[in-house]
């Protein structure tokens, strides 16, 4: 057996000491820096990457949701009483299913298709988007309620795509604006926020939550503590395991489930804080694959996979 030389020293993860993990249950967005940084990941994996067309379209979108944030109206929460209720008794306080669409959801589509007519796009893209674009406000109300329900029409997934691009834009405002320190947990697999699906989980290096996991929405970006070595999607302990492609980074893992036959992805930003619950997930199409292969269903949601 070989002993360690200072040529090859043992790698060992730091051990903090006297440094107590204390998480926060959860940790509410910052709109400003989270399009624009999901932007500068995209293209990051784009380079040299099978997908990299697509990447690189996806950078394009959070540009556009990026861009559009400075000339958006002030959103509105439910009243006090409402946001009261919630925190007192584990519920969602801007709960998708609930959420009334208003004016300001229908201006950020709205200013989100326009930003979007400038990017470079496959014809199909482009045609579904104006799609999107010539659909009177009825017809944009009722997407919308599809994205928030996340029932999104097999016949017109591209076109949802778009919607829920801007529904992710107005749900991270809304939930920016929410005190993160009253809110409460609803599950291990719900957005104490707005109540929505996960989309990864990340084992972090931030202090005071030193190698602790926190689960990122699909739709607000809001993030919430839970434990590792558990599902977060029924919250067993047992028949954990973790699958991971061979020649790939092992900064990203798929956590798998024996009880409940689902999985999510868990990256290890502890190791690259570069990594992104949403562009990692999308360049980690492969691991979707294999996993798939194991006979694992995806428990989280990425709306740039659907249909994948």
């Amino acid at each position: 057996m070989s002993l360690p030389t200072p040529q090859n020293p043992p790698q060992f993860q730091p051990l903090h000491i006297g440094e107590e993990a204390k998480p926060p249950l959860a940790i509410t967005p910052k709109p400003e820096m989270l399009f624009s940084g999901r932007a500068m990941r995209f293209r990051q994996l784009a380079a040299d990457h099978p997908l990299r067309g697509y990447l690189e379209f996806m950078a394009a979108i959070a540009d556009c949701q990026a861009r559009i944030l400075p000339d958006l109206p002030a959103v509105t929460l439910p009243d006090q009483t409402t946001l009261d209720q919630a925190f007192e008794f584990g519920m969602a306080p801007i709960a998708r299913q609930d959420a009334a669409i208003d004016e300001t959801a229908l201006m950020t589509l709205e200013a989100l298709l326009q930003a979007l007519r400038s990017v470079a796009m496959p014809d199909r893209a482009m045609a579904s988007l104006e799609g999107v674009l010539s659909a009177d406000e009825p017809e944009r109300r009722v997407m919308i309620r599809n994205v928030l329900d996340d029932a999104l029409p097999a016949e017109e997934i591209a076109e949802h795509v778009f919607v829920a691009a801007a529904m992710q834009v107005h749900f991270a405002r809304l939930a920016a604006a929410l005190p993160e320190e009253k809110l409460t947990s609803v599950s291990d697999g719900a957005c104490p926020a707005c109540g929505g699906p996960p989309v990864s989980s990340s084992v972090v290096g931030w202090q005071n939550a030193q190698s602790t996991r926190f689960v990122t929405c699909s739709c607000c970006a809001t993030k919430w503590h839970v434990v590792r070595v558990k599902c977060v999607a029924c919250s067993s302990t047992k028949g954990i395991s973790y699958s991971h492609v061979e020649g790939t980074a092992e900064t990203l893992k798929a956590e798998c489930c024996d009880s409940c036959g689902t999985y999510l992805k868990i990256f290890y930003a502890i190791n690259d804080p570069s990594l992104d619950p949403v562009a990692d997930d999308v360049a980690s199409a492969g691991l979707d694959l294999l996993v798939r292969d194991k006979g694992f269903r995806r428990s989280g949601f990425n709306v740039f996979l659907a249909g994948f």
